[in-house]
């Protein structure tokens, strides 16, 4: 096979179509993304789910099937997908399963840096690590064929430098799976307490299992240098230990859980010093200590944001002097033509009291609107804002809007509509959904409220609008905000004044992403001989 430079998620794309996987699965979410958009274009089969916890089950089904599935996701994405997650690490898997988790040290397009190092020693699942490309393929592939041997979902963990940082990676030659069948295990599969509680015990032996299976793996890398100094590492900071003290022993691990504690007993025993360099939370300094092995962490300064070579270095010295203040780059801003400006410009006018959610909206955050007060997680403007409204004195709950795109309120927004309707506020509640026709934050994807699939092809649409009048919401509107801002901010005033639930559905298409909106859906038109699709642009 040719060698070529590619990044970690290409990387990883192309393990699993070499790898034989049947179906690739996830939601959409920095770093993770381009995985299952370069699996499509290798010509595996992909999909958008609607949110990590639902494309979790289906890749969880696809697998009691037989089959190998595929599951991406970010980091935070897998707190979403925690649920099924935890008993599937009970349940086990009949044919192969791997989860992507997309870990984002430096927050650099998240809200948090959580270390998910510490989901796979919550929920008993084994977890590799790459530090580069070619180590993103090789793991990968070893990741299948370790659930397939052990018939367990396997964690598969990187990191934004891994995930889109390029390096040279030699692909093997695609290995032949056996076709998808289904097996019936009632007891394996059912996760009541009566099966649950065998199923543990099940789980906790075979981690052992994969534990001594780890002391003999390959993956483990010593190096043997100055016995003066020994560092165990993982991930991309691998690769800046080398760099940084390249005279030094190492021990690379590439299974960060279970950990081979005998191999690092014996490489801690070796050198007259061991030190712990890993990004983020001292997560294996503190298993090493846990199991009685020497070792020394970094100091609580470098837990903060991504290593790099120089920071190495710093950690190797003790030096734990304060670090040099990099330069502001210039903040993320919306576009100039972008659809929220009329919404964000009557919000301010109007004093609103924002409950925001996470997509590129978000950045309506800054000045001139400074339009958002709170921001939390996939889904969370509906519930805050709710809450807002049960309590706050009735002048100031008049002024709280919940607000959310069209792609979030797809992944998460449907529950907190219901509860609005469930649980509605005596002063009523408004909520605006800002629809783009695009996942515009992660590089325009798909949801299920385009009517496109995951390679933009025809596929069936959920109506925003539709679900709100379903689940009883009064007062249903869809303006566009660009054509009518007076209009808008004219029905806006009337539905705050309202003590009723109102559903504004703000339709624009993403500047950004319109004219390939309008290509999509003139090709699926052609293709299905006019047949309306697509979003609305």
């Amino acid at each position: 096979m040719e060698r070529r430079l590619v990044s970690g998620d290409e990387a990883v794309a192309a393990a699993a179509f070499d790898g034989g996987v049947h179906l690739g699965t996830g939601y959409p979410g920095t770093p993770s993304t381009e995985i299952l958009e370069n699996f499509s274009r290798l010509g595996g089969r992909a999909q958008w789910a609607p949110n990590e916890k639902v494309a979790l089950e289906v890749g969880l089904g696809a697998a009691y099937g037989g089959a190998r599935a595929l599951v991406t996701m970010k980091h935070v994405g897998v707190n979403v997908a925690a649920d099924p997650l935890f008993t599937a690490a009970y349940t086990g898997v009949s044919g192969a399963l791997v989860v992507i988790s997309a870990d984002d040290p430096g927050m650099a397009s998240s809200q948090n840096e959580q270390d998910n190092r510490h989901y796979a020693l919550a929920a008993g699942l084994p977890m590799l690590e790459p530090s580069d490309s070619q180590e993103a393929y090789d793991l990968a592939l070893a990741a299948f064929e370790l659930s397939a041997q052990f018939r367990i979902p396997v964690i598969l963990r990187m990191t934004t430098r891994v995930c889109h940082g390029k390096s040279i990676v030699q692909r093997r030659a695609p290995v032949t799976v056996k076709a998808p069948a289904f097996e019936r295990d009632i007891a394996g599969r059912v996760m009541i307490p009566a099966f649950a509680r065998p199923a543990h015990r099940k789980l906790r032996a075979k981690l052992a299992e994969i534990q001594a299976w780890a002391e003999a793996s390959p993956l483990n890398v010593q190096v043997k240098g100055d016995r003066k100094l020994g560092i165990v590492t993982a991930g991309v900071t691998a690769r800046h230990a080398r760099e940084a003290v390249p005279g030094a022993s190492f021990l690379e691990l590439k299974t960060i859980y279970p950990l081979p504690l005998e191999k690092i007993r014996a490489f801690a025993a070796s050198v007259e010093r061991c030190l712990v360099v890993e990004e983020g939370d001292p997560f294996l300094a503190d298993r090493f200590r846990a199991a009685g092995i020497a070792v020394e962490a970094k100091a609580e300064a470098f837990r903060f944001g991504e290593l790099n070579v120089d920071r190495v270095r710093r950690i190797v010295a003790r030096d734990s002097s304060p670090e040099p203040v990099l330069p502001k780059g210039k903040p993320p801003a919306l576009c100039e033509a972008c659809p929220y400006h009329p919404v964000f410009a009557s919000l301010r006018k109007l004093d609103c009291i924002v409950a925001g959610d996470i997509g590129c909206y978000t950045l309506g955050v800054a000045p001139p609107y400074q339009g958002l007060d709170t921001c939390v997680a996939m889904g969370a403007s509906l519930g805050v804002g709710l809450g807002l409204r049960h309590v706050l004195p009735e002048k100031d709950a008049r002024r709280v809007v919940s607000i959310i795109g069209d792609s979030t309120f797809i992944h998460t927004g449907v529950n907190g509509l219901i509860e609005m309707v469930y649980n509605p506020p005596a002063t009523g509640h408004v909520l605006i959904v800002l629809d783009n026709g695009t996942t515009a934050m992660t590089g325009q994807q798909e949801h299920a409220g385009t009517g496109r699939s995951l390679d933009h092809d025809q596929a069936g649409k959920v109506s925003i609008e539709g679900l709100g009048r379903a689940v009883g919401v009064k007062n249903v509107d869809v303006v566009d905000p660009i054509e009518d801002p007076a209009g808008f901010e004219k029905l806006l005033v009337d539905r705050l004044g309202r003590s009723e639930l109102s559903m504004i559905v703000s339709r624009r298409a993403c500047i950004l992403a319109a004219a390939d909106i309008r290509k999509w859906d003139k090709a699926i038109a052609d293709k299905c001989g006019g047949c309306a699709g697509g979003a609305d642009v």
